[in-house]
């Protein structure tokens, strides 16, 4: 004789299925910007990340917490001068030393103006870099430098700039395919 357990009608076996969920990192674009250029380039790839729900940020108010709060910082600087940080990020620049950004992944872009500075061409991003670089930070979106005309680059490590250069005075028609191109290589990163 088998004993039979009695069951209860109308209940099934309850199977769950995995969903497979996908974590997008946070991000923050962080901008300074004197004469709008890098803050147009900064909207322009808050637009092309709108997926992503970007947090869009003046380096001007300088507040610290977009460093903190996100996983992924978008960081937009323009040179001005020889080796100069534009004046907002200048004036952050002693937060940022004191900031804890390990961990953090970080893409760089910069403005510059290759023909009146082609020794000095996008400095400000390679500051950025060798500041961060210290805070043991990740770093995306290098560029070759193939196609572009200038002299010498603070921003370039290993034949590569260590973010994406853009040149809104001498080569403003390229600005936005560069953007839309260096959005797209960051995107496998971000999530």
């Amino acid at each position: 004789m088998v004993a039979r357990f009695p069951t209860k009608r109308g209940k099934q076996k309850a199977r769950t299925k995995q969903k497979k969920y996908h974590y997008m990192k946070s991000i923050a674009i962080i901008y300074g910007s004197s004469t709008e250029h890098t803050k147009d380039a900064a909207e322009r790839m808050a637009e092309l990340l709108a997926d992503y729900s970007p947090t869009l940020s003046d380096i001007y108010d300088g507040d610290e917490e977009p460093f903190l709060t996100h996983d992924v910082l978008i960081l937009g600087v323009s040179t001005w001068g020889v080796q100069d940080l534009q004046d907002d990020w200048n004036d952050f620049y002693p937060k940022l030393e004191k900031l804890d950004l390990k961990g953090k992944t970080v893409a760089l872009f910069g403005l510059g103006d290759a023909s009146i500075y082609p020794s000095s061409f996008v400095d400000a991003m390679g500051i950025l870099y060798e500041i961060l670089a210290e805070k043991g930070v990740t770093f995306i979106g290098e560029v070759p430098t193939d196609g572009y005309d200038f002299e010498y680059s603070r921003a370039v490590v290993d034949d590569k700039f260590v973010g994406l250069p853009l040149d809104d005075d001498y080569e403003p028609d390229l600005t936005e395919e560069r953007i839309i191109n260096w959005v797209e290589q960051l995107k496998p990163h971000l999530g």
